[in-house]
């Protein structure tokens, strides 16, 4: 299953989850911010995804982010909504 790393203090977070709720797209959520360990798995995703570099770059966090089943990282809940109406 599809992991959404975010946090429910993050506005985009926020409406990411209602939108793919609503789409009936399923994934395990992660909440970064509830536990260390949640936030050490997403740190060490962010270190080694190249998808992040922009990101980081640009002094962001990167959240909401998607690690899809197959391993690789989407940033952008648009994408999984567009795929989910196909």
């Amino acid at each position: 299953m599809m992991k959404f790393y975010g946090t429910m203090v993050c506005p985009d977070c926020v409406k990411a989850r209602e939108a793919l709720n609503a789409a009936g797209v399923l994934f395990d959520y992660v909440d970064i911010t509830v536990s260390t360990a949640n936030m050490k798995e997403f740190l060490y995703l962010r270190d080694t995804h190249r998808e992040f570099d922009a990101v980081k770059k640009a002094g962001a966090i990167g959240v909401p982010c998607f690690l899809q089943e197959d391993g690789s990282v989407v940033l952008d809940p648009q994408t999984l909504l567009e795929a989910a109406q196909q």
